[in-house]
């Protein structure tokens, strides 16, 4: 997908250089972002492409991040958001962003980023991890994801939807609220 606006986001000029889909492991950030940035003509990039083979490897072996882990991984994500905001691009990313820190990590850059917060109960998410198939991310990382996650404050203004629907009703609602 290009950069260029579809006719349902040229109704609505962006507002944001890149909507970043934020949630715990499991929420649906990728499939709720790459339905967002089909609908909007963005690109996608899934913020786990940007993590090191060191993180990667760590949270395969069931291990948590630490914030020093997370540090380089948001400053990539961050600069390439930067990149595309030089150049007149607009991407959805899919990143956790579990916490204010690095929330303002990325708003760090300076690019204009808009989060969306999937928010689910353990039980349906954990159920969505164990039906899963071929993702590093084991569900016996959940808690560790729900103890480090600090939903997105007022002045943050995020979106903040439940994840109970279908993709595509989750995705209406996120454009319902952007074009609000």
């Amino acid at each position: 997908m290009k950069a260029g606006l579809s006719a349902a986001a040229a109704a609505h000029p962006p507002l944001a250089t890149a909507l970043i889909v934020m949630g715990v492991s499991g929420s649906g950030k990728s499939t709720i972002g790459l339905g967002l940035a089909r609908a909007l003509g963005w690109d996608f990039r899934d913020g786990d492409s940007f993590h090191p083979p060191a993180n990667v490897a760590k949270m395969r072996s069931g291990a948590p991040l630490t914030d020093d882990d997370r540090w380089p991984w948001l400053d990539a994500i961050g600069r390439h958001v930067a990149g595309l905001e030089d150049g007149g691009g607009h991407v959805v990313i899919a990143c956790s962003a579990l916490k204010r820190a690095y929330r303002d990590r990325l708003r760090a850059g300076g690019a204009r980023l808009r989060f969306v917060h999937l928010d689910g109960s353990f039980d349906l998410i954990g159920g969505r991890m164990r039906a899963r198939r071929d993702h590093f991310m084991p569900p016996s990382l959940l808690e560790s994801q729900f103890a480090t996650l600090e939903a997105p404050a007022p002045d943050e203004k995020a979106v903040t939807v439940p994840i109970e629907d279908d993709p595509e009703a989750i995705v209406a609602a996120i454009l319902a609220c952007l074009a609000a």
